[in-house]
């Protein structure tokens, strides 16, 4: 399948993406990942916006990760810096390539290897980092590389480090009602 057949696809419940040409279907997340992926997006919008640094996007905005065959991905957050946001523009389909910061927030969908192959489709685009939320072990993975990921607890500090300058916030803190 390409990307110009998924965007035409009826609205069956379910969220899809492509990988390597290949539709992936998910059923709706839930309540409590709608809840934690809205207050990771306002968290790091609110940085964003008030520094000028880019566009944080949300709801599984569409990211073409490769073609022939096509992946397309949608993170549940994603950042994509001010200068690549300005050289691809506001477009209305999917961004051509990868965000810089895509964020994913686990579900009770997810399977272990499905979420690998996300990480290892981002990573091998371009994405600089990537975050996993885990709403139930109150915790976030944060990968540069599939070979060393870093666990943060509650009461560690996430931060954007060089991909998201000056955001900081407290693990415990987006999971927080």
């Amino acid at each position: 399948m390409k990307v110009e057949e998924l965007y035409v696809m009826p609205d069956d419940g379910f969220t899809h993406e492509l990988q390597g040409g290949m539709l992936v279907s998910e059923p709706l997340p839930g309540f409590r990942h709608g809840r934690v992926m809205v207050l990771v997006a306002e968290l790091l919008s609110t940085h964003v916006r008030k520094h000028r640094l880019g566009v944080v996007l949300g709801g599984d905005s569409g990211f073409i990760l490769a073609r022939n065959p096509d992946t397309v991905r949608g993170p549940d957050v994603a950042f994509v810096s001010k200068a690549r946001f300005d050289q691809h523009g506001d477009t209305i389909r999917a961004f051509t390539g990868a965000p810089d910061l895509a964020i994913e927030v686990l579900s009770p969908s997810n399977t272990r290897s499905a979420l690998h192959g996300k990480v290892a489709d981002y990573l091998a685009a371009g994405t600089l980092r990537v975050w996993v939320v885990d709403p139930e072990g109150r915790t976030v993975t944060v990968y540069a590389s599939l070979l060393w990921p870093q666990r943060l607890g509650e009461d560690d500090t996430l931060d954007g480090g060089e991909v998201v300058p000056g955001f900081q916030v407290r693990v415990g803190e987006l999971f927080e009602l």
